[in-house]
C-alpha cells in the first residue's frame, strides 16, 4: 500500500510534460503528494493502491489541475504609482519631458526610498495576493527602486519576509544596475563600480538568488553590464537581463556568453542572438505587458525562437512605470493576441520554461519528485487560461502539498 498524504481523484491534467499529448494532458487522472512532493501524477486507472480510509481524498470531478503558475519577472515591491504620468502622456508629454520635470524611475526610487519596510511589506503581500489568486505559486521580486546600497538591502529584506510570511515562493534578484541614480548624475561606470561593491554585501546576508542589469541605451551599455555579470560569476550567482527592448546591443548575446538564466523583453534580438542564446540554454521571457503599455510595435522575433528552439517564458513584468498590472492571466492572454503565442506555448511560458528562467528544477510541471505545487481550475481546457480574463477559474490552490486559503 501506497503512503499518501492526500489524493485528487477524477482530475485532468495538464501536466506540462512532454508526454506526446497537448500540454502533457491526461484525461483521466489522478494525483498524490508526500511530504510537499508530487508521489504521483497520471493516469487513475494507474494509481497505485492506498488506504482511502486514513488518506484525504479530493473528487475534482473532472476540472483541471496544472502546475503552479510562475511569475518570473517582476518589480513587485516598489512605493507610489505612476498614474499621473500615464494621464500626461496621454495628453502629449513626451517621457523625456516628465523626466526633465522629475518622473520616470526616479520619481518611483524617491518613493520607494522613502517607504518604510513596513509599508513596502504591506504593499508587497497585497500584490502577491492578488497573484496568488490566479494560481501564481513562486514569484521572482527583483530589487531596482533603491540604488544605493541602504535602500536595495531594504527591498531585498522585505523580499526575503515576504518569503517567510507569505504561502508563495520568492526568488529574489539584485537589479542595481536598473537606472542611473541622482548621486552618480553623468557617472555611469562610477555607479557600476557601485552595484559591483554592493554585491558581495547582499550576497553574505543570503538576499541575492540571481542577478540582473538594464543594458540598453536609456540604461547600461554591454561593457558595463560585463562588469556586472563578472562580478556576480565570481560570487556563484547566476545572471540575467533586460535585453534588446528598444534596441539591438547584444545584451542577450552577453546573457549565453555568461551561461545566464534569461533575457528578457528581447523585442529587437537578432538571429545571432537567439542562436547564441539557444547554444547556452537561456530562456526568452517575453513581457506583453509592457509591450502593451508602452504601444510598442517590435515583436519580439518568435520565428526565429521557434526554429532555435529557444524556450519562451511569459512574465508579467509588474512595475509601476511600464507594466502597471499585476496578473498573470491577463499576460497569457496578451502573448497569445499580441504575440500570437498558442495558448500551449503561453501555459509553458509561466509553468515549465518559467522555472528554467529562475533556474528551478523542482516545479513547473505535474510529476512525480516535483514540488506539489498545482491549482484546480473549473474550466472545460487549458486554453482557456488564455481565452478569458477577468474571471476566477481557480478553486483550489496547493504549495507545498498544503491547501491555500484564496480568500
Amino acid at each position: 500500500m501506497a503512503d499518501f498524504d492526500a489524493v485528487w481523484l477524477n482530475a485532468k491534467l495538464a501536466t506540462m510534460t512532454d508526454n506526446g499529448s497537448p500540454y502533457g494532458a491526461i484525461e483521466q487522472g489522478a494525483l498524490a503528494v508526500k511530504d510537499g512532493l508530487i508521489a504521483y501524477a497520471g493516469p487513475q486507472a494507474d494509481l497505485p493502491p492506498f488506504d482511502s480510509l486514513v488518506t484525504p481524498l479530493y473528487d475534482v470531478q473532472g476540472q483541471w489541475l496544472l502546475p503552479g503558475l510562475i511569475d518570473c519577472h517582476t518589480h513587485l515591491l516598489y512605493a507610489g504609482n505612476r498614474a499621473n504620468e500615464f494621464e500626461l502622456r496621454l495628453q502629449g508629454a513626451s517621457y523625456q519631458q516628465i523626466a526633465a520635470a522629475g518622473g520616470g524611475i526616479a520619481s518611483t526610487v524617491r518613493a520607494t526610498r522613502d517607504a518604510s519596510e513596513e509599508a513596502l511589506f504591506k504593499l508587497g503581500k497585497d500584490r502577491l495576493n492578488a497573484l496568488l489568486r490566479e494560481g501564481v505559486t513562486t514569484v521572482e521580486i527583483k530589487s531596482g527602486y533603491g540604488l544605493d546600497l541602504a535602500s536595495e538591502q531594504k527591498l531585498l529584506e522585505v523580499a526575503a519576509l515576504l518569503e517567510q510570511h507569505h504561502p508563495a515562493s520568492i526568488i529574489k534578484t539584485f537589479l542595481g544596475a536598473h537606472a542611473l541614480p541622482p548621486e552618480f548624475k553623468d557617472n555611469a561606470d562610477g555607479y557600476i563600480e557601485a552595484v559591483c561593491q554592493m554585491l558581495p554585501t547582499l550576497q553574505q546576508l543570503g538576499l541575492v538568488d540571481a542577478v540582473d542589469i538594464f543594458c540598453e541605451g536609456i540604461g547600461f551599455s554591454v561593457a558595463q553590464s560585463r562588469k556586472v555579470f563578472a562580478a556576480a560569476t565570481a560570487l556563484g550567482l547566476p545572471v540575467k537581463a533586460h535585453a534588446e527592448q528598444l534596441s539591438n546591443l547584444g545584451g542577450s548575446a552577453l546573457v549565453a556568453e555568461f551561461g545566464g538564466l534569461s533575457a528578457d523583453h528581447v523585442e529587437y534580438l537578432d538571429e545571432a542572438g537567439v542562436a547564441a542564446m539557444a547554444k547556452a540554454g537561456t530562456v526568452a521571457v517575453l513581457l506583453p505587458g509592457a509591450y502593451y503599455f508602452l504601444r510598442e510595435t517590435q515583436l519580439p522575433p518568435l520565428a526565429l525562437l521557434r526554429q532555435y528552439q529557444v524556450p519562451m517564458a511569459v512574465a508579467s513584468d509588474l512595475n509601476p512605470g511600464t507594466s502597471p498590472f499585476c496578473s498573470l492571466q491577463l499576460m497569457l492572454n496578451m502573448a497569445c493576441t499580441l504575440f500570437r503565442l498558442t495558448p500551449e506555448e503561453a501555459l509553458l511560458g509561466v509553468t515549465r520554461h518559467a522555472a528554467t528562467a529562475l533556474g528551478l528544477k523542482d516545479r513547473g510541471q505535474l510529476q512525480a519528485g516535483m514540488r506539489a505545487d498545482f491549482g484546480c481550475y473549473a474550466i472545460t481546457q487549458p486554453a482557456e487560461l488564455c481565452y478569458q480574463f477577468g474571471v476566477a477559474p481557480l478553486k483550489q490552490l496547493v504549495i507545498a502539498g498544503s491547501l491555500c486559503r484564496l480568500s
